[in-house]
């Protein structure tokens, strides 16, 4: 076995000593590393971006696993590509080539942030982390995170404080902003993170909230590559496969995409050189993503967890899930979008169907259905209001919301345990007790939906009727009606 990645015949031929910091990243976690990192290696490897090299930022307690694993191989990881027939496709990438752990170095990860090689903070902090009201689209100050960064602001704890403090001690030393760039699945990531970094500032400085309104671009972005949770299998197959122990590997669908605006005033690597597209308007490609695969992505996971399935593929491979995903898509969602530049909507759709069903990803529903919460009111309902609006269909993406309450539940259709994966389950209980609106009448997920009186009658009847004649049967008859 090799010493160690370095050593490694796929380890980066390029001078790694000679990189230097231009992003500061928070939050990495194996989509950053698949994704982001990916691409600025693919730079280096081509001959350029040094000065573009990765320092990543743990926020959380919990993240000092990523550091130790991280720090204990010079920041190299593997990153292995599945593909469904069976292959393999391992690199080593080298582009991350420092990492500071917040909780213990709060002054560390401030001087990189200000130093002004650092032109680009990033993030990947999760649809949820963003402390934003879904259904206000306000930040949330009374979250205990924002209130103790506006009570102290000089020492902060959350990203948003951060990046505050960041870019309050870049304008009092007279060095350029750097530009703030959400990598998170969410739509309008880049407009919801300048809500959120305005928001706390505007929290212990309102004048310094002006300042960074005015000067800071917050570019949006679509991202997309499929990357599941590293399991202890896929560490000991990593290691089998490179000859070298790897303390946290990477592995994701060969897919990739990045869909970016051009907004970096304080300069950018190259992207476009290595597949990235750079584009003035995002929104057209962020809503194909969001209202197709992130919606498909729930309807594998409510459907399938009810039917006691536990992987993605099994799913997507399912006639009536597939046929039922396939009639949502085409019956609800993709009425309700523009035209998406250079893309064949049909041949993305079979796209998907091809990605979902690499089974060498083994992506579980119940990673799926733990965005549930955060994602639905971004991925599904936006379809179903958009139908409400213009008077389109709206009766599958409302039986999915109804797959989704009885999951909630916590057992399937056959006896068995559904993980639990949120806190939904007093909603759910609620309404088996004979509160028909009670799981729609969360309104932090579905607004005022329980409200209409259209949206509440078919959620009653898709409820009733698919606890009469059970998920299976149910899909085919919601196939089956024009």
């Amino acid at each position: 076995m090799t010493a160690s990645l370095a050593d490694s015949p796929l380890a980066p031929v390029y001078d790694r000593s000679a990189i230097t910091t231009g992003i500061v990243h928070m939050g990495v976690g194996g989509f950053h590393r698949a994704h982001q990192a990916m691409y600025v290696d693919r730079l280096m490897r081509a001959g350029g971006a040094l000065d573009w090299g990765i320092c990543g930022v743990g926020l959380l307690p919990g993240d000092a696993r990523m550091r130790d694993a991280l720090t204990s191989q010079d920041h190299l990881y593997s990153l292995t590509l599945k593909h469904r027939d069976g292959r393999h496709e391992p690199a080593i990438i080298g582009s991350i080539h420092d990492y500071r752990f917040a909780p213990a170095d709060r002054e560390g990860v401030l001087e990189v942030m200000t130093a002004p090689a650092t032109r680009i903070v990033s993030l990947t902090v999760t649809e949820g982390g963003y402390n934003i009201d879904d259904a206000t689209g306000a930040f949330r100050t009374d979250s205990d995170g924002a209130r103790r960064d506006a009570a102290d602001p000089r020492e902060p704890t959350t990203a948003f404080g951060y990046i505050v403090e960041a870019l309050r001690r870049r304008r009092e030393a007279g060095t350029a902003p750097f530009t703030v760039m959400s990598c998170d699945n969410l739509p309008g990531n880049g407009r919801v993170a300048r809500t959120a970094v305005v928001s706390q500032a505007r929290m212990s400085d309102p004048a310094l909230a002006e300042w960074i309104d005015a000067n800071v671009s917050f570019p949006n972005c679509m991202v997309d590559r499929i990357t599941p949770v590293t399991t202890p299998a896929d560490i000991e197959e990593v290691a089998a496969e490179l000859g070298v122990r790897d303390a946290w590997p990477v592995v994701a669908e060969p897919f990739v995409q990045w869909v970016l605006e051009d907004d970096f005033p304080a300069g950018r690597p190259a992207f476009e050189q290595v597949g990235v597209q750079m584009v003035d308007d995002v929104v057209p490609y962020e809503l194909m993503k969001l209202r197709l695969l992130n919606a498909s992505h729930q309807a594998l996971a409510h459907w399938g967890r009810l039917l006691g399935l536990e992987y993605a593929h099994e799913a997507a491979a399912d006639p009536e899930i597939a046929a039922w995903t396939r009639a949502f898509l085409a019956r609800e969602a993709r009425p309700r979008l523009a035209a998406v530049p250079g893309i064949d909507l049909d041949e993305y759709v079979d796209t998907l169907f091809e990605r979902f069903t690499n089974a060498a990803i083994a992506d579980t529903l119940a990673r799926l259905a733990f965005f549930a919460p955060s994602g639905m009111p971004k991925f599904v309902l936006p379809t179903v209001r958009a139908n409400l609006e213009a008077g389109g269909p709206i009766r599958l993406g409302t039986a999915m919301c109804a797959a989704w309450s009885l999951g909630v539940l916590g057992t399937d259709e056959r006896g068995g345990a559904i993980p639990v994966v949120d806190d939904l389950r007093p909603f759910a209980l609620a309404q088996e007790d004979g509160e028909e609106t009670g799981f729609i009448g969360n309104a932090e997920i579905f607004g005022d939906l329980a409200g209409d009186e259209r949206f509440r009658t078919v959620y009653a009847q898709e409820l009733a009727a698919l606890r009469e004649q059970g998920a299976r049967a149910r899909l085919r008859a919601l196939v089956a009606r024009a």
